[in-house]
């Protein structure tokens, strides 16, 4: 089946394309016969769960797809050549200068040895780009068309003092450094807030405008609804529904699509399921109420000192109080000082002033030797679970390595509980033995959740948890700590840059910028009658899926 988006000349044109990994003789398929054609000025978006083949899909149309891949297809074209056996060597010369790849994990991608500025501008060199001068000055002008602020002080950074959003901004101005003809986007604002997304996207659709090619990948189907021309969504491999975003998006004709669009966090869905799975009894005992607040920060203080030797202050008297049961969401654009606050309620790192409580006993304050045999009481999901993972562990180990031994004393014991820990967050046994790295982005994350669950928490500090989970399993995730939250009193900081999510799970809200809490209520008032501009600026960026005038769901609720 043909996705065509032409009426004239295609830049790209697939057919029947089939992926395969393992022996040569019986490869294992991962894309089964997909087929889509692509003219410039538009853009093809490929939605579907983690494992139905999207990225796949999108690393083999730049050779990426390693040498253990088996790729066949009856054409495959980029600009009228064939690009079907290429050799490494001619790929790299379609790379970057004639197609930009937008990968979805920054941290990863980016050479954590090297300041962003020279990653940025070694894409220009190794294609001839201008003189070193003219390189360096490209940097800046690139960095500032993604939102990066400061964009001098931050190419002379390493990815890992970056936050995930800038990381992420500056892999997306390296991969449009050369002004490729195709852009292929994985994910590329996933780790981006709500305003910096709606720069990103502009620039995305102003390279269209200017006649190139997109192909977006994303589980974010409000992003999907702005950029779309036409959407194929993908399940186990194939193309399961296509066609023009409009009708794919509010008018679908699957079933599969249309579960995909009841999964997504929105106004009109607090209080209720998002997914239609079932889940395995919490085995976990409930730990005793808190009495008064279980976190209790008052006027929280961190400065750091820039390479360039000016001493900033990331997060300035920030105060609050998260009760046992709550949900305390936490929003404000990167670079806010949200995740710094985290930090030092994790006691991960040291405020100048202030101090934070934990079940009412001095934490932040505490000596390291009283904090340690605190730990198990407050966990964290972080962001980016891959740099958070030792690599050569398994997932049975990551996630046995954090159960509390007095309550799993045998290894036996300790087994069940990692298997029945990760049937809650929706992975199979065959995941137990697997690496990081032979786990997709959303498998990941949800590995790091299981992690987390691990030691019987009372408070769960949650770093952007879902944002690389796709729609359903994020789905899933949310019903589950929802779930968790209600039988066992746990309570939650939560971050995140998805303004759906944050309503869909917070009791209240509090929205941080430059280091500050600039205002604070229950989720509803925030999100209904924002007071501070700042907030109205958030919202109004905010990319909608409103489907509300077109259907409603099972459940009888409008999106």
């Amino acid at each position: 089946m043909t996705v065509d988006l032409s009426g004239g000349g295609n830049l790209l044109r697939v057919d029947n394309l089939r992926v395969g990994f393992g022996h040569r003789k019986a490869p294992k398929p991962v894309v089964n016969g997909v087929s889509f054609s692509l003219t410039g000025g538009k853009c093809l978006a490929i939605v579907g769960e983690s494992g139905s083949g999207k990225s796949v899909t999108a690393r083999t149309l730049v050779g990426l797809t390693g040498g253990r891949s088996h790729v066949t297809a009856d054409r495959l074209e980029f600009n009228g050549r064939s690009v079907l056996g290429l050799g490494d060597r001619q790929w790299r010369g379609l790379r970057g200068k004639e197609i930009g790849f937008i990968l979805q994990d920054a941290l990863v991608s980016l050479d954590q040895l090297r300041p962003v500025g020279a990653e940025i501008a070694e894409a220009l060199r190794l294609h001839g780009w201008g003189t070193r001068a003219e390189r360096r000055e490209k940097v800046i002008d690139l960095l500032t068309q993604v939102g990066v602020p400061n964009p001098e002080l931050r190419a002379r950074q390493l990815p890992h003092e970056l936050s995930g959003g800038l990381r992420q901004r500056a892999l997306i101005a390296s991969a449009i450094a050369l002004d490729p003809s195709l852009i292929i986007a994985d994910e590329p604002t996933t780790a981006l807030d709500v305003t910096v997304q709606a720069q990103v996207l502009d620039l995305l659709d102003e390279t269209k405008r200017r006649g190139k090619a997109l192909i977006l990948i994303s589980h974010d189907l409000a992003v999907v609804a702005r950029m779309a021309d036409e959407v194929a969504v993908m399940r186990g491999g194939e193309i399961v529904e296509h066609g023009d975003a409009d009708d794919v998006l509010y008018r679908p004709r699957h079933e599969y699509t249309q579960a995909l669009l009841d999964a997504i966090p929105s106004t009109h869905s607090k209080g209720t399921k998002l997914s239609h799975t079932s889940r395995p009894a919490l085995t976990i005992k409930p730990r005793s109420a808190a009495r008064g607040p279980v976190i209790k920060a008052d006027g929280l203080v961190k400065r750091y000192h820039g390479p360039d030797g000016i001493t900033r202050t990331v997060v300035e008297d920030v105060s609050f109080e998260l009760n046992a049961g709550e949900t305390l969401g936490v929003v404000g654009e990167s670079g806010s000082g949200k995740t710094t606050t985290a930090r030092i309620v994790l006691a991960l790192a040291d405020p100048e002033e202030g101090q934070v409580l934990l079940n009412g006993e001095p934490w932040t304050a505490a000596s390291p030797k009283a904090r340690r045999g605190r730990r198990r009481q407050i966990t964290v999901v972080y962001q980016d679970p891959l740099s958070s993972f030792d690599p050569r562990w398994s997932v049975r180990s990551i996630v046995a390595d954090a159960l509390p031994r007095d309550s799993y004393p045998s290894a036996a014991l300790r087994g069940e509980r990692v298997r029945e820990l990760l049937g809650q967050v929706g992975l199979e046994e065959e995941h137990l033995d697997r690496r990081p790295l032979q786990l997709s982005g959303g498998q990941r994350q949800r590995v790091a959740i299981a992690r987390a669950l691990a030691p019987e928490p009372s408070v769960i500090v949650c770093d952007e948890p879902v944002s690389a989970l796709d729609v359903s399993i994020q789905a899933q995730v949310l019903d589950l700590l929802t779930d968790l939250q209600s039988e066992l009193g746990l309570s939650y900081l939560f971050i995140s840059h998805d303004l759906g999510v944050i309503h869909h799970m917070s009791d209240r809200v509090l929205v941080m910028k430059d280091g500050r809490v600039v205002e604070s209520g229950t989720a509803d008032a925030v999100f209904h009658q924002p007071r501070e501009e700042y907030t109205r600026q958030l919202l109004a960026a905010l990319p909608r899926l409103d489907r509300s005038e077109s259907l409603t769901t099972d459940h009888g609720r409008l999106l």
